[in-house]
């Protein structure tokens, strides 16, 4: 029944490098959910017990809150406030209710704010109480806002204030939260998170590579960047509402040759998982029998970026990345098709639509780090 129901793109199977086996087929929405749902058939009770409950995140800067490392309950139920208002927004437009998440994110604030203080490096601690004092006056803000019913005003309350959470977040991590295993200190490492500005031929789209959950994918990744290596180099697929990839340098390399070894440079299969200190290497989570984890990193926002590999080799990736053009209705909470199976490292945070006009062929006219180059760490 699979078999009948995938359509092989021919330039992938030919070259057989693309960004996953799932990747190499083109599905049409009623085929995927016709596939999850034999698949969330034939799995035991137990599995789809333990899928998580709701709706999945996916707003890419909501997950790049989520994904800080930091330790502070406090702060996260003050942000997980903020973000439920989306909900009442899309629905009936629940005044009360958002006035609630309103109001009980500022008695967080109010009640446990010594706890939110103690979790920020002293560096720091001025910067948050200065931002915390402005939570607080802009959840005021929003309550009004609430009682006046007006729409307009809450989105854009809503969205400072996240903005605001997520400058507090920030502060609070502290040093690096783990150490990268000594075998890959061969290859550069983003200790930290680093924005990106790529040019293309269609417009300007901005994304944020997250070294704190997979600093070796992401640390390749902005390295490249600064060698101005996918500087001119086109998009080699564009599957409408599927994926879009990129990094296929000229020639019959298909990745980044180091001009000192001579090699092409391959990057091992990474991934975070929910609740543990370290990525997980050189394996996938089904390779591991991990099933029911979740990556910290999901492919579940529009515009996720990963790490493209040949079928054959989780851990040869090298230069060539994709956007996973994501459609949520098709994929239910914790259960994305390649969650676990291939590597994000970053979400684009500006420039969706213009991932939306891309076709094969279109280019990456220039791509540069805007922020956070300092986090690069070159290799050892």
């Amino acid at each position: 029944m699979l078999l009948a129901l995938r359509r092989f793109s021919l330039a992938a199977v030919r070259r057989r490098w693309v960004a996953s086996p799932l990747l190499s087929q083109r599905f049409t929405p009623w085929a995927c959910a016709l596939i999850l749902a034999m698949g969330l058939f034939a799995m035991p009770q137990e599995s789809l017990a333990n899928l998580p409950p709701g709706d999945a995140v996916t707003n890419s800067r909501a997950l790049l809150r989520y994904a800080l490392p930091i330790d502070s309950p406090e702060m996260r139920k003050v942000q997980k406030e903020i973000e439920d208002i989306s909900y009442d927004l899309r629905g009936s437009k629940r005044w009360n209710s958002i006035k609630r998440h309103a109001k009980q994110a500022e008695k967080n604030l109010t009640l446990r704010g010594d706890k939110v203080l103690a979790a920020v490096p002293e560096a720091n601690l001025s910067q948050v109480e200065g931002l915390v004092g402005e939570l607080k006056a802009g959840l005021v803000s929003l309550s009004e806002a609430a009682d006046a019913q007006d729409k307009t005003a809450i989105w854009d309350s809503r969205r400072r204030l996240l903005a605001q959470v997520g400058e507090v977040e920030e502060l609070m991590v502290g040093d690096f939260p783990f150490e990268v295993p000594e075998e890959y200190s061969n290859l550069p490492q983003l200790k930290g998170r680093a924005t990106v500005l790529l040019t293309t031929s269609q417009g300007d789209v901005t994304l944020v590579a997250d070294g704190y959950n997979a600093p070796v994918t992401a640390g390749n990744f902005v390295d490249l960047v600064q060698r101005g290596f996918y500087n001119g180099l086109p998009f080699t697929r564009a599957d409408e509402s599927y994926v879009l990839q990129a990094g296929e340098p000229e020639g019959s390399a298909d990745g980044f040759i180091d001009p000192k070894t001579k090699q092409q440079r391959n990057i091992p299969f990474e991934v975070r998982v929910e609740g543990e200190t370290l990525p997980e290497y050189g394996n996938t989570l089904e390779d591991l029998g991990l099933f029911n984890s979740l990556p910290v990193l999901p492919f579940s926002a529009y515009g996720t970026v990963g790490m493209a590999r040949p079928n054959e080799d989780v851990n040869a990736g090298s230069s060539q990345f994709f956007f996973f053009l994501f459609e949520p209705e098709m994929t239910p909470a914790g259960l994305n098709l390649i969650d676990g199976r291939y590597a994000a490292f970053g979400y684009v945070i500006d420039g969706e639509n213009v991932l939306k006009e891309m076709i094969a062929g279109d280019k990456i006219v220039s791509a540069k780090v805007i922020d956070g180059a300092e986090n690069l760490v070159k290799a050892s």
